[in-house]
This record gives structure tokens, sequence and C-alpha cells, in this order.
């Protein structure tokens, strides 16, 4: 399936795939998909993970296949269905799903936090639920799924162990990240790295709002480094990114995009915004060698 929606960069808005498992709907961001194919027979892998179904090479290429309804602790899957297969963190992974539904173009605004109304098994891996047509959506956190199965997937915290002693410093940064877990890994690796100075918030809005009332107050010198997910509720990356980059009085604040959706179509998407650098979120050691760049090149 292919999208025909075509998003303009920076409009705070996504495409949402829509499917299922059991009568349950749930959603992906249409950013990470790859491919959507039929189930292929999988090979299993000894002594993995119990939501790990196994392996299998579509032209030449291993991908991992999770089982998504073992992760809704809805039982094991059976042979058939689709694998929706994605591509962030630098992986590619094939979900087992039982079908798609369709494609719905929505606005970051209108995700509402997930709460009671969902099971625990769901409400751990959400990330938001969409209201469409009556029906509820769960968009699924799928790095948390990844990352939760695979520790090794999330933010490489080894990279920190060779930037040694540094001094501590008091350079202004703005971190927009939704996730609290990598909102606190990633403010804890930069203290690591020297940066005391980091005001972070939980989506894009929020960190616009800071960077706005810093400039209506003339005190844009208390930002001199901006990073920020691409994924968030309220207001994403791009969102953000746009606004930053297209204001006069902001637009030379260096701005990293840190995010698992860093690839081929994403980039050129934050180029076209002005980001100055993309990450991609494992590359945590390379983040704090962009920021020495970027704050040392603005002075």
């Amino acid at each position: 399936m292919e999208s025909k929606i075509l998003l303009e960069s920076g409009n705070n808005e996504l495409e949402v795939l829509e499917f299922k498992i059991d009568d349950h709907c749930y959603g992906i961001n249409v950013a990470k998909i790859k491919e959507i194919i039929v189930y292929q027979e999988v090979t299993p892998v000894p002594n993995a993970h119990p939501s790990i179904e196994g392996i299998f090479m579509p032209r030449d290429t291993m991908i991992t296949a999770i089982d998504l309804r073992n992760c809704l602790q809805r039982g094991a899957s059976k042979a058939g269905g689709l694998f929706i297969i994605t591509n962030f963190n630098k992986l590619d992974i094939a979900f087992h799903v039982d079908s798609v539904v369709g494609i719905h173009r929505v606005s970051w605004a209108d995700i509402i936090k997930p709460n009671a109304t969902i099971s625990k098994a769901e409400e751990s891996i959400s990330t938001g639920i969409i209201k469409f047509e009556n029906q509820l959506i769960i968009i699924l956190d799928f790095e948390k799924i990844v990352s939760d199965i695979n520790p090794n997937t999330g933010l490489n915290m080894d990279a920190l162990g060779d930037i040694g002693s540094r001094p501590r410093n008091e350079v202004p940064i703005v971190l927009a990240e939704d996730s609290q877990l990598l909102n606190k890994l990633i403010v804890d690796s930069l203290n690591k790295a020297g940066y005391n100075n980091v005001r972070h918030f939980e989506n894009g809005k929020l960190a616009y709002d800071y960077i706005k009332a810093c400039k209506d107050r003339n005190e844009l010198d208390k930002i001199k480094c901006i990073i920020t997910d691409i994924e968030m509720p309220i207001m994403d990356g791009h969102r953000l990114t746009k606004l930053v980059k297209s204001d006069d009085a902001t637009k030379d604040i260096p701005l990293i995009i840190f995010s698992s959706l860093v690839n081929e179509e994403m980039r050129r998407k934050g180029e076209s915004l002005g980001a100055d650098r993309q990450l991609s979120k494992p590359e945590i050691g390379n983040l704090v060698s962009v920021i020495d760049e970027l704050v040392n090149a603005g002075g």
C-alpha cells in the first residue's frame, strides 16, 4: 500500500497507517514504513525473546519478525496476515499484523495521550490515541517495543565512555523530546559531557513557547542550541524547526534533529526546513560532538 497523501514539510501533520490485530485498531506513522508484504514463513531463532517470531530474507536482506500480538499480550500469532516492514534507528524490522485498514492524515495536535481507556499492555507501548469516525486508533511506540526486546537498539550510551573527563559549562541548550525516558537519558548524557544548562520540554509546542518568550524578552542569548525529536504530540519537530528557521530573530540558532526517523526522505525534509544537523537516536556520542562543533562555531 502506498500513501497518496502529499504532506507539506513542517505543517504539523502526519500520515498514520491503521492496522488490526483481532478487532482492535492500531496505528503507525507512515514515515517509519518501508513496505507491506504478505506474511512469509520465518526461521525461528533459538533462545530468542518470546515476541520474536524469527527471521526471513526478502530480497537477500535478513529481517527480524516481531509478533505484535504477543507484545500486546493477546497470545501468539499464527501463519497468515501481513508483515509491516519498518525502518527506524537504522534497523529494518517486520511487525506481524492481521490486516491493514488504510491511511489517515491527522494533526499532531489531535493526538490524545494514552489513559485508562486502554489496557495496561497497550498503555505501556502507546504514544497516543486518535479518534477517527467514532473509533479509537492506538498509535504504538515501535521504538519502545524494539528496545524492550533488545535494549542495545536504544541510545548507544557506551559511546559516551570515549568522551572522558570534560569541563563543566553553562552553554544553554533547549531539548524537545516527548519520551520521558529518552528525555532523561539525553539530559543525563549532556550533563556527563559537560553541558549542565539544559532546558527540556516534552513537545515542540512547550519548547517553542519558551523560545518565543526569550525572543519577546530580548533574551535569545539564553539559547545557544536546540535539539528536537521529530515525532511529538501537540507540535512535532519539523514544525518546531520551520518556526525557528523562518524567523529572522531565531534562524541562526543551531538546531539539531535527533530522531529515530532520520532516513533519506526525512533527512531531505529536515534540510528543506533549515535544520543544521540531523542524527539518528543511537548516535548519542555524535550528538555531543555536533553540539561542540555548532556551539563553538556560533561563538
